[in-house]
């Protein structure tokens, strides 16, 4: 009788000790998957499409500061060739490759203006460069300085800076004038490991007014979000994770403690020899 409730004892003891066992993995494979779902990118997208029908002109707004290249040709070359000539000095800017380059074009002013060969002072703030692009062709055709001239209106610096928790934070300068937030961190090295993909910070002036706007990486609504293609001047922030945070914490924490027992083991050791 005795050994029969021994024996059963072992066996309840198994018993609780598999329970307990197969609740830790439980708890580890959920854990596992709330971790993968924060680390990961839109891990709710299946074989959708997603259509930008909705997603804001992203034909940008001119503001003081900007530099442009402006560019005009007509059927007389010659005629055409005064208009070619920038009248502001060179100003430096990396690329997405981090090297420097010079570039020299319109600059706006502080009042909204360029100064254009022969036509002036033209307005250019609070306007697009399709807008301006149309004036300026007007006003050669009304002026009769040229026939037929095509202007081009194009961004010299055209750029975003991303922050925080990647790779390689940098101020990015885009030739094309066309990045999605994706591309724009894939241009900094990507997220790091300890980046929240949950709560990425855009940062946009809208209306003379700097909105901060939350995007969830790991959600499959960031490509129908008017926040997807990127403005000039817009900052991106990738704010730590709280393990990170925690990391760094209990690092700082325990800075002290083991210089202080390295110090008094080598006193120690003084002390003895």
């Amino acid at each position: 009788m005795k050994l029969n409730n021994t024996k059963y004892g072992a066996q309840l003891k198994k018993s609780k000790f598999s329970r307990y066992f197969a609740g830790l993995l439980l708890l580890a494979s959920m854990s596992s998957c709330v971790n993968m779902k924060k680390s990961t990118y839109f891990h709710e997208t299946s074989n959708s499409t997603y259509l930008n029908s909705n997603i804001e002109d992203l034909e940008p707004i001119l503001h003081p500061n900007d530099l442009l290249s402006i560019s005009v040709s007509s059927v007389n070359p010659e005629a055409a060739e005064i208009f070619n000539t920038s009248n502001t000095v060179a100003t430096q800017s990396s690329t997405v490759s981090g090297a420097l380059t010079q570039a020299s074009g319109y600059l706006i002013d502080q009042e909204g203006f360029i100064r254009f060969p022969i036509l002036g002072r033209i307005m250019a703030s609070g306007k697009t460069k399709k807008v301006l692009r149309e004036e300026i062709t007007t006003a050669l055709e009304t002026e009769k300085l040229l026939i037929d001239p095509i202007v081009d209106v194009r961004y010299l610096n055209f750029k975003v800076s991303v922050l925080g928790e990647v790779k390689n934070p940098s101020v990015l300068t885009i030739p094309n004038e066309k990045v999605s937030l994706l591309e724009a961190l894939g241009l900094a090295g990507d997220i790091t490991i300890y980046g929240n993909k949950q709560t990425v910070a855009l940062i946009r002036e809208e209306g003379g007014v700097k909105k901060v706007r939350r995007i969830d990486l790991t959600s499959n609504e960031i490509f129908s979000s008017p926040y997807y293609h990127l403005k000039s001047n817009d900052i991106i922030y990738v704010a730590p994770t709280k393990s990170k945070v925690a990391e760094s914490s209990l690092i700082k924490q325990w800075i002290p403690v083991v210089l202080s027992a390295i110090s008094l083991a080598i006193i120690t050791i003084v002390n003895f020899k």
